[in-house]
């Protein structure tokens, strides 16, 4: 069963909020271009609908990146506010 749409987000709209690209459009375009591993299945439609609970896997710069999404955003707010929205599951240190 899936979560209601009020449960879910766009995955670029998501990762725009939480800061890992600065714009909604580099976002976008990285969804397309490289995609975006989420519970170890490829996707590349930024479009694809996000809720609490998902993994996604990403390469960003030389890093691999691992989170959980423990809320969807309301608001692209400040950088303290972006990282409640996510578990850092990643091996390493960003960098």
């Amino acid at each position: 069963m899936s979560a209601p749409d009020s449960e879910r987000m766009r995955l670029d709209k998501w990762l725009w909020c939480a800061r890992f690209f600065k714009s909604r459009t580099l976002a976008n375009r990285f969804c397309s271009e490289t995609g975006v591993r989420i519970a170890g299945n490829p996707v590349q439609r930024p479009h694809f609908a996000l809720s609490v609970g998902d993994v996604l896997t990403f390469p960003l710069g030389s890093h691999i990146r691992t989170v959980r999404v423990t809320a969807l955003a309301v608001r692209r707010g400040p950088a303290t506010e972006a990282r409640t929205l996510y578990a850092d599951l990643s091996s390493g240190p960003p960098r």
